[in-house]
């Protein structure tokens, strides 16, 4: 799954739930609380990570691949 930023970053609280990955921001934050997210391979517990483009976010074995808008 491919997600296109719209600006600089997106908080990974923000993007799970933009994806569907969690279904509300309450959902998002308890996922990442419990370790259930990694970005670039590592476990991330900060909802309020700023992603970038390029970043990898897997949750529940999907994958979400940050891509930069076209300019």
């Amino acid at each position: 799954l491919a997600f296109v930023l719209r600006g600089e970053h997106i908080t990974l609280d923000a993007l799970l739930k933009a994806t569907g990955l969690a279904p509300s921001g309450g959902a998002a934050k308890q996922r990442i609380a419990e370790g259930a997210v990694t970005v670039d391979g590592e476990v991330e517990t900060r909802r309020g990570r700023k992603l970038r483009a390029g970043a990898c976010v897997v949750m529940d074995g999907r994958a979400v691949r940050l891509t930069a808008a076209p300019e």
